[in-house]
């Protein structure tokens, strides 16, 4: 999202950035580049506090991969609507008024602030139009998932291509393992409808057939404006997007620079994902065992298991040297990502780091848990040809990870890197279309492309909505 208000200031828009405390810590140092890009001086930034205390939440709790445990995502949810009536007296206070209003897909609530002040709403929802297109099309044909087995495999219906799920890999309250969020996504739908248009981190080349589609069904409003992260410039501007890194990035890219090019593999497996202890070690010790080096930005549960378990095994001294581990912390990836030693990705499939990988021309080996993550994979296997599957077949809820164990054995996260990394002509293929990938996403931002067209009729659209259009 701050990435979107740096390219709307780009393109002359003034903009209010409306969040809390801890996402403005955040967002703040991306607002103030200043080596090639022209500092965005139209963009105003504005904390609003959330309630979390009386939410039943801890101090500082202002982010998903912040919230404890699984029962107290509702919490969390329940925390941020509380955000309508500071969010109203700010849009009350603005001079001039909004024009309007871009906000997260999953705050429902906004559409009543839309309505109250008679703006227009445009979500953005993070994911592609493959994914927003298959979710519209199998909530209109929930016959053909409703009453079939979990392991049975499911067509995704009106698609250009031949997708193939089954019920455990559906997203959101389609699976059966998210039936306790169902009432919020429900509101989620609901909400969507009142709502102008959509904004989407995608390029209509990586998407095309999708695209197309999806602007069918939300009659033409559907603007692919991406992918965003491509409007920095330069290791330092690189270097402060997103959170704030707990590794020096120079350090980081140091070690980068003793490896060959594409000898380096990346792992990370977003900012949500847990892996049960047995699951931990399985993928510890096929890194150990690739023989090559690697930098693994390693998350686990609040326990300590996995930490407890690397010391006791020695697996630091025994990777010492070719093992770069980022530990419980924020890695600069798309700085990572786009030095030339990185030979793959080993990937949740969430779309910011699918998309950060294809700019960067790196080729994945797919590794999906939970929400739009399956859906992600397909669209990287079998329509792009970027990536090897790790063969996961069961959606992961967010905390309910120890129920699933070992799922994917370590043998088969070597074999999957070495189909990558390795020699022959499969394998080249899957680079060179990586990289093929890399050159469309790097044109479709610059002007004249098609992501900065969108942009610009992105702007003219709501400039005529909000003042006519001028004779």
């Amino acid at each position: 999202m701050a990435d979107i208000a740096r390219l709307l200031s780009q393109h002359g828009v003034s903009v209010t950035i409306a969040t809390t405390p801890l996402n403005a810590a955040r967002i703040r140092p991306m607002l103030h580049l200043s080596t090639t890009v022209p500092e965005p001086h139209n963009i105003q930034l504005v904390e609003l506090h959330v309630p979390l205390l009386e939410s039943g939440l801890p101090e500082g709790c202002e982010s998903m991969e912040l919230v404890p445990s699984r029962n107290l995502i509702r919490n969390f949810l329940e925390a941020f609507s509380k955000l309508q009536k500071p969010l109203e007296q700010l849009i009350e206070k603005m001079k001039p008024a909004p024009t309007c209003l871009l906000v997260d897909k999953h705050l429902h609530w906004t559409q009543d602030v839309s309505r109250k002040f008679q703006i227009p709403r445009i979500l953005f929802d993070g994911t592609c139009c493959f994914y927003l297109l298959s979710i519209h099309n199998l909530l209109k044909s929930k016959s053909c998932y409703e009453s079939v087995p979990d392991s049975q495999p499911i067509m995704v219906p009106g698609l250009p291509h031949k997708i193939e799920l089954t019920r455990s890999q559906l997203p959101l309250d389609l699976n059966p393992e998210s039936q306790d969020f169902s009432d919020i996504h429900q509101k989620i739908r609901a909400s969507e409808e009142g709502a102008y248009g959509m904004v989407v981190n995608s390029f209509q080349d990586l998407e095309l057939d999708y695209v197309k589609e999806y602007k069918k069904v939300k009659d033409g409003k559907v603007w692919c404006i991406g992918p965003v992260s491509l409007s920095y410039r330069g290791e330092q501007d690189l270097a402060k997007r997103g959170n704030k890194a707990t590794v020096d990035e120079n350090f980081c890219m140091k070690w980068l620079d003793s490896w060959p090019p594409r000898s380096v593999v990346y792992v990370c497996l977003g900012t949500l994902n847990r892996l049960a202890l047995v699951q931990f070690k399985e993928l510890a010790l096929s890194l150990e065992a690739c023989n090559r080096p690697f930098i693994w930005v390693m998350r686990e549960d609040d326990s300590g298991e996995g930490n407890k378990w690397l010391s006791e095994e020695g697996f630091g001294e025994r990777t010492k040297g070719r093992g770069f581990i980022i530990n419980n912390g924020w890695a600069p990836q798309v700085l990572i990502l786009s030095h030339p030693a990185i030979g793959v990705f080993l990937t949740h499939c969430g779309w910011n780091s699918t998309l950060e990988a294809i700019c960067a021309g790196v080729p994945m080996v797919t590794w999906p848990m939970f929400g739009d993550q399956f859906l992600n994979q397909k669209l990287i296997v079998q329509i792009l040809g970027a990536g090897e599957p790790l063969g996961n077949e069961v959606f992961v809820p967010i905390g309910k990870q120890d129920k699933f164990g070992a799922m994917i054995k370590g043998e088969k996260i070597l074999e999957a890197i070495d189909k990558v990394m390795g020699e022959g002509t499969q394998k080249e293929e899957k680079k060179e279309r990586s990289r093929k990938l890399a050159k469309l996403a790097k044109q479709s931002m610059e002007a004249g492309g098609s992501s900065y067209e969108n942009m610009k009729m992105l702007v003219e659209d709501i400039a005529k909505l909000a003042f006519g259009n001028p004779q």
